[in-house]
């Protein structure tokens, strides 16, 4: 289905968490119940594997859409992966959308010890074996990074996403894959840098421009100063990752040498307001050529209502 053949609801997608596997469950369930369309969980350092997750949750629910933003490369075979894609498909068919990515050093090397060399060659090889596998059903492959050679019994045709920042992961999104999971990075930059990239990625491939998912921050909030309190305790983390502060800096808001986020940044990327204006907001993104929007909880005063009213109006919009 393209962008075009979507309703407005197909298109904002909600990220869920829980600080339990079986609270993530339960969130993805109560996200379909309010009328959600698409879920999106991230796979961050050691936390509980997210498609096993998303097995236990395929079975409690009829329809939501399940994405992951993504499973990191370095740790996970790509033959590995396609398993558990196809297992997926098994159970919940055509449910999944497959992001994967590099992720940071800090987690790569420094967590799992697995040294990052090249991670846009990588991706590139990753993606290759990943998509023969799920797409043709059959991969022989020897290149740099992975030799291999095996045939899936069955190919769930599982749509592949990959995480991007920079213009040259937004031309490989053009080129290889289904779609670009773009994150914490300002609109104007996606309009402006990350659009043409994927429409040129494509253009060299000769093939459609597949959709770019934006992520969007949203506070549900109208206090300015909680909600910039919470956006610098979420998010400021991300000023002390290379990749995220090179986009940063190209995008026109530079990372401090201490590694703080300037103001202007955090109220360029964050969405706030009540309600109406909220679904205003994300209304207006969708207009402006934005294909698809990621929603990520900022948790500002009450984290469990905030997330839930959040959830009813995604269902709504």
């Amino acid at each position: 289905m393209s962008t075009h053949e979507k309703t407005t609801r197909e298109r904002v997608g909600l990220a869920v968490f829980g600080a339990t596997s079986s609270e993530a469950i339960a969130a993805i369930v109560a996200a379909e119940k309010a009328g959600v369309r698409q879920v999106w969980m991230t796979q961050g350092g050691l936390s509980p594997d997210t498609l096993t997750l998303f097995a236990a949750a395929a079975v409690q629910t009829e329809s939501i859409r399940l994405g992951t933003a993504i499973v990191p490369t370095y740790p996970r075979h790509p033959l590995a992966l396609a398993q558990q894609a196809l297992a997926l498909n098994d159970i919940a068919p055509e449910r999944l959308r497959l992001g994967v990515g590099p992720s940071h050093r800090p987690i790569i090397e420094g967590g799992y010890g697995i040294p990052m060399h090249s991670p846009q060659e990588h991706l590139r090889e990753y993606v290759t074996v990943l998509r023969a596998a799920l797409w043709d059903g059959k991969v022989e492959h020897q290149g740099r990074f992975f030799t291999v050679k095996g045939t899936l019994p069955r190919t769930p045709h599982t749509p592949i996403l990959i995480s991007a920042l920079r213009e040259g992961a937004f031309r490989l999104a053009g080129e290889l894959t289904d779609g670009a999971l773009s994150w914490v990075c300002p609109v104007p930059y996606l309009l402006e840098k990350s659009l043409p990239a994927l429409r040129a990625g494509a253009a060299k491939a000769g093939r459609p421009v597949p959709p770019l998912v934006a992520h969007i921050p949203v506070a549900l909030s109208q206090d300015r100063q909680a909600v910039s309190a919470a956006a610098h305790k979420q998010l400021g983390h991300y000023g002390h990752l290379p990749f995220y502060v090179s986009m940063f800096a190209e995008a026109g808001f530079p990372v401090s040498p201490e590694g703080e986020l300037s103001d202007a940044l955090l109220e360029n990327l964050v969405v706030t307001g009540d309600e109406a204006a909220i679904t205003e907001h994300l209304k207006k993104l969708l207009a402006s050529g934005l294909d698809e929007l990621l929603v990520m909880p900022i948790a500002v005063a009450n984290a469990k209502d905030e997330r839930e009213r959040l959830a009813r109006l995604i269902g709504q919009i």
